[in-house]
């Protein structure tokens, strides 16, 4: 019998190996140039490298294909080239190959950024600086007016990146007089309960890989009794109002009596009443200085 053949044409695809991002080195500082390159090998065809950040893709990228030793397989290279910002903190950014032979899985690199940045006072929010800046620091007590017998909570607020902690407290220039009574905890001072000893000036100070910075707070220890009697009725205010309410009373009497003394008055009784010349009371006071016979018999004086 005649033998029969065929034929069939065999491709053996190379699946690329997992993807390596190199080219960061932490800490990146704001306005630095970046250069990631993502690199894959062992693929047939040569796979396809794709980059992402925050889900959105970019194009300006470089592109390398290279053979293998073996002659049969590629390693492929992808360069990414951008300036780093504040808003690239905490982005992760996604290497992503493409190739055939992974079934609509790709294989993906990715790495998380960390921007280094310190925040001023001087600068506008949002706004991209030239150059690293101070960062600022500020002690925020828990309480207004710290009463001695009460805690105490002395807060270190510090706004930068990298975040300076843990941070250094210390009082009047040295370390921390009473380390039972007076607890560090991250960035917090807690002093248990106060006494006059405790007031003096407390330093906290803030160090990163970019600077150091300090804010100090004077600490005065109230009494709280002389506060209670701050916040009380003003017992000399009401004494002294009670001083001149009693002199003005007193001036009062004494001018109504001068007054009643110059002014005594004389009158005749009842029994001038009707006499010829004097028809009334009234006729009869006026007349009684002296133009009625026996007329003093019937005076009578009232002070």
């Amino acid at each position: 019998m005649p033998v029969k053949t065929s034929k069939a044409y065999l491709t053996v695809l190379g699946v690329p190996e997992k993807p390596q991002i190199s080219g960061f080195s932490s800490p990146v500082m704001e306005g630095d140039l970046m250069q990631l390159t993502c690199k894959t090998s062992g693929s047939k065809p040569a796979a396809d490298i794709r980059w992402f950040k925050n889900d959105k893709e970019i194009k300006d990228v470089k592109y390398l294909k290279e053979e293998d030793a073996n002659r049969k397989t590629f390693t492929v290279s992808s360069t990414l080239d951008f300036r780093v910002d504040r808003s690239d903190d905490g982005v992760a950014v996604i290497c992503r190959v493409d190739h055939e032979s992974l079934n609509a899985t790709p294989q993906v690199a990715m790495q998380v950024l960390e921007i280094h940045y310190f925040f001023s006072t001087t600068m506008k929010e949002n706004a991209k600086p030239e150059q690293p800046y101070t960062p600022s620091v500020k002690i925020i007590p828990s309480t207004p007016f710290p009463q001695e017998g009460q805690p105490l909570i002395l807060t270190c607020e510090s706004k930068g990146k990298p975040l300076p902690e843990p941070v250094l407290w210390t009082k009047d220039g040295g370390e921390l007089p009473d380390p039972d009574r007076m607890v560090v905890s991250g960035r917090e001072l807690n002093i248990l309960f106060l006494n006059k000893t405790d007031n003096g000036t407390y330093r906290c100070e803030a160090t990163n890989t970019i600077g150091q910075s300090s804010a100090e707070y004077v600490l005065i220890v109230h009494d709280p009794n002389a506060l209670a009697g701050q916040t009380g009725p003003d017992h000399a205010l009401i004494g002294g109002i009670v001083a001149v309410v009693v002199f003005v009373t007193l001036c009062s009497i004494f001018l109504l009596g001068r007054y009643l003394a110059r002014h005594k008055g004389t009158y005749l009784t009842n029994e001038a009443k009707g006499a010829e010349d004097a028809p009334d009371a009234d006729t009869a006071i006026i007349n009684a200085e002296g133009s009625q016979v026996n007329a003093e018999e019937k005076k009578e004086y009232f002070i």
